[in-house]
């Protein structure tokens, strides 16, 4: 490095080279060489224990990576000019330069020249057409926005004459070990002797002796299978078959009928021209191919596909690992129906062609037997419809621990096809299920994102609705006229779409605001649907306003005065009104109490609770019983109480608007004294 020598001793430092090819075609890679120039190496590396992958210093070798030489502590572009006789050196960067490095002695010495008097940003290097050229051309711009400049090079003025013999040394070829047989030939070459300046010129030739050598050990590999074991001296570096590894056993290729070679362990090198000499492959033993059983039977889709679409046409491959192939008879059931039987299918290679008409999972079996034995491959093929439209159907208001039904609409259905993944509210791990609906509850009231993805082969939609979780809401259940079921197609968009049409029409005929008006009509026959009355959201207030009971008669008045109707595309006026359910009154918060029993029933709980605290005050002094009253300015709506569940059952997420703190063993005991 920088003429003196490293500390860099094996094996904790090595000198690592990077060998990537250039993606521009106009500059070189990061190793240079030339069979024109024999034992020239340049590389792009580091020195160290391992390879860095930003430190890119340039080495280089001129006697076939025997030695090396750092010469730039940086990687330049290189080019060889001369079969190796000039070597320029332009540094690769990405500020615009103006300065070339050239060697003649084989990168002993660098000398700088000034290719431009304005620096320009180096795109590429070329040379003129044959090795012997000493002219060369840089080409690059001089900013990002003008075109090409292009720089010619010659360097002939500083070679005045052709190289004569008296000009090279003879070079001889060698290894670490000194050892001249390489890949089984000694070669000497020719080379330019460093004290003379001249042109090799077009004539030259490199190679100046080539000579076949013997064959030694170390021409040979272990072959497949077999691998060096050196478990004593005189078995060094000798090969063994591994545990694994049976040398008599036949190549998958064997046929029945023909032979095959039983390897001893070792094979020539590849491009090794050695001859005479030591021969570790032998004379290998010539075996028969037995009859072997099919083994490794594989059936497949041509592009790994096992989901296809009706009508598609499908390709199938039949491979086989081992075993003989010429007396195998292959069975084929394509599951639906199709069966056929094949000779040599697996040696053709043709693929077998089919199409399927009708969605479903086919099971399709490949047997292939013979005399020997057999084997069986079996695939499963998903046939499906890609999806068309997923619409996730889903109640917009739910009351806290109430269950809930999560719907997904899909076009096609695809039953038993279609993969349905569910993000419930944050969670990023989804519910899985092969239905397209699946029942949930939600513990806290607020606003819950539900998400739903339908993947069916390798077709995927995806839907999203937000469900309102409150504590405390109205429900009036709603029909329309029989007009209705006639122009009723069942489908998402359109019960949405009278929804909305719905609660407009309420919310201007009554004044209560849109947003806390929803309307959900019901899937199928006869058309209904169920009005929610939302709360509004606490503010304060500076003008009397409805409340709840309020605003439930200002509905339930303008749905018995009719006057909210809307008119089809056909001219037929569609009428809105009161649906009759068991008791026929609205209910409240999704429960099955009616709004009229609730009322009368809390009224006559407030009526004893008053009678209570008016006999029983001066009696039980130490007792304080609470009541909350309902207030006007407060927009809040009376709970009804199921009957099924006794005072202390409340309907899932609502507040009576009066709450007693009292429970009925209490009540018991005072009615009991």
């Amino acid at each position: 490095m920088n003429g003196k020598p490293t500390n860099c001793d094996p094996p904790d430092c090595h000198l690592h080279l990077h060998l990537l090819w250039a993606d521009n075609p106009y500059v070189s890679g990061t190793v240079h060489t030339k069979d024109t120039a024999p034992g020239l190496i340049m590389g792009a590396g580091n020195l160290g224990s391992q390879l860095v992958e930003y430190k890119e210093e340039m080495y280089i070798t001129s006697d076939g990576g025997s030695t090396w030489r750092q010469v730039f502590e940086e990687e330049h572009h290189i080019l060889y000019l001369d079969h190796g006789n000039v070597i320029v050196a332009v540094k690769d960067s990405s500020i615009p330069l103006k300065i070339l490095k050239f060697s003649v002695d084989d990168g002993l010495t660098w000398h700088m020249h000034n290719f431009t008097s304005t620096s320009m940003f180096v795109d590429g290097l070329l040379s003129e057409p044959g090795e012997e050229t000493l002219v060369m051309t840089i080409f690059g711009h001089i900013s990002y926005r003008s075109d090409w400049e292009l720089v010619k090079v010659d360097f002939r003025p500083s070679f005045p004459r052709l190289c004569s013999e008296e000009d090279y040394s003879a070079w001889d070829l060698v290894n670490l070990q000194g050892d001249s047989c390489l890949m089984g030939q000694r070669r000497s070459f020719r080379k330019r002797k460093l004290t003379s300046w001249c042109v090799k010129g077009k004539n030259f030739t490199s190679v100046l002796a080539t000579q076949v050598c013997p064959c030694q050990d170390s021409d040979f590999l272990c072959d497949y299978g077999f691998e060096r074991s050196p478990s004593s001296e005189s078995d060094t570096n000798k090969c063994f078959a591994n545990f694994w590894f049976n040398p008599l056993s036949p190549p998958d290729d064997c046929v029945l009928g023909q032979n095959y070679s039983s390897s001893l362990g070792y094979r020539k090198i590849v491009s090794n021209v050695c001859e005479g000499g030591v021969d570790l492959q032998q004379s290998p033993a010539r075996l028969q191919c037995p009859l072997t059983a099919p083994r490794g039977l594989q059936v497949s889709i041509r592009g790994e596909a096992v989901a296809v679409r009706p009508g598609e046409d499908v390709l199938f491959e039949v491979r086989q690992e081992q075993g003989d192939v010429l007396t195998t008879k292959y069975q084929v059931d394509l599951g639906d129906g199709f069966k056929v039987m094949y000779m040599n299918l697996t040696l053709t290679g043709e693929p077998i062609r089919h199409c399927y008409e009708k969605p479903g999972v086919y099971r399709v079996s490949v047997r292939a037997e013979n005399m020997a034995g057999h084997d069986e491959a079996v695939l499963f093929v998903q046939v499906n419809s890609p999806l068309q439209a997923l619409y996730l159907e889903v109640v917009p208001v739910v009351g806290i621990n109430q269950e809930v039904n999560l719907t997904a609409m899909l076009l096609p259905l695809n039953p038993n096809l279609t993969v349905f993944y569910w993000w419930i509210g944050h969670s990023l791990q989804p519910l899985l299920s092969l239905e397209n609906s699946v029942t949930t509850r939600f513990a806290d009231k607020g606003d819950v994102r539900v998400t739903v993805q339908a993947a069916c082969g390798s077709s995927v939609l995806q839907d999203s609705k937000v469900i309102r979780v409150l504590d405390q809401f109205q429900v009036v259940p709603l029909q329309f006229s029989k007009e209705l079921d006639t122009y009723n197609p069942n489908t998402p968009e359109w019960r949405e779409d009278i929804g909305l049409v719905v609660a407009r029409l309420l919310a201007k005929e009554t004044g209560i605001p849109e947003e806390l008006l929803v309307t959900v009509v019901k899937p199928g026959l006869p058309t209904v649907a169920d009005l929610y009355v939302l709360l509004p959201p606490p503010r304060p207030m500076r003008k009397r306003s409805l409340t709840s009971d309020k605003r439930l008669s200002a509905i339930q008045q303008v749905l018995s005065a009719h006057k909210i109707s809307f008119l089809l595309r056909a001219g037929v006026r569609v009428l809105v009104t009161t649906r009759d359910t068991d008791t026929g009154s609205p209910r409240l918060g999704s429960s099955g109490g009616y709004w009229a029993v609730a009322v009368l029933f809390v009224s006559g709980l407030f009526a004893v609770a008053a009678f209570i605290l008016y006999k029983f005050k001066r009696k039980r002094p130490g007792r304080t019983v609470y009541a909350q009253m309902h207030n006007e300015k407060e927009q809040e709506m009376t709970s009804p109480v199921s009957h099924g569940q006794g005072v202390q059952s409340a309907v899932q997420g609502n507040h009576s608007g009066v709450v007693l703190s009292i429970n009925s063993r209490e009540m018991h005991s005072y009615l009991v004294s």
